[in-house]
């Protein structure tokens, strides 16, 4: 693919072009949850410090964004693109904390809407409109992230896995030690 003049490989803008838009997503996630409350007469005023799920959405949101940016960087310089392995690794954490972010606000989209009568938890929704609006939109960006970032697992796999050969069959594990 020519891309700026010179012979890029197609994958890596793929992949440059998939940690350019985590950014932004997870970026507005974070501030919108970050600035997400309502107030209320009744009951009072309900920000994200209230829901420790939140607070953890908050600090993936960080990780993701600052990985993919140090990641979008480091994969252009040189030296940094032979470590295929930590991008490998990387890529595979970061995908598997913000699957469990999804889980996370998946949990408290729920019970926000929903409550827990068990546990005599009344849904907030009522209530809280606005709120949990700001969260069905924090949900689908974050959601949107977290697709690209399972694109980019797969990606890094890829790079590493091929570097190998298919392994041997017994058949031929034997042949070669004979």
């Amino acid at each position: 693919m020519m891309i700026l003049g010179e012979n890029v490989n197609t994958l890596k803008v793929i992949d440059s072009s998939l940690r350019l838009i985590v950014i932004p997503l997870s970026i507005a996630s974070l501030w919108l949850t970050l600035t997400n409350y309502q107030d209320n007469d009744t009951y009072g005023r309900l920000e994200f410090n209230n829901l420790k799920g939140l607070k953890f959405f908050v600090s993936i949101s960080a990780i993701s964004a600052g990985y993919a940016l140090i990641a979008v960087v480091s994969s252009w310089v040189k030296n940094l693109m032979n470590k295929a392995w930590i991008f490998f690794v990387c890529d595979q954490v970061v995908a598997y904390l913000m699957v469990a972010c999804v889980g996370s606000m998946g949990d408290i989209l729920y019970l926000v809407y929903n409550g827990n009568q068990k546990v005599t938890w009344s849904e907030a929704c009522s209530s809280y409109g606005r709120f949990c609006a700001r969260l069905n939109l924090i949900l689908v960006l974050h959601f949107i992230a977290t697709i690209c970032f399972f694109a980019l697992s797969l990606i890094s796999s890829f790079r590493v896995f091929t570097r190998f050969g298919p392994p041997l069959s017994s058949k031929e594990a034997e042949n070669e030690t004979t």
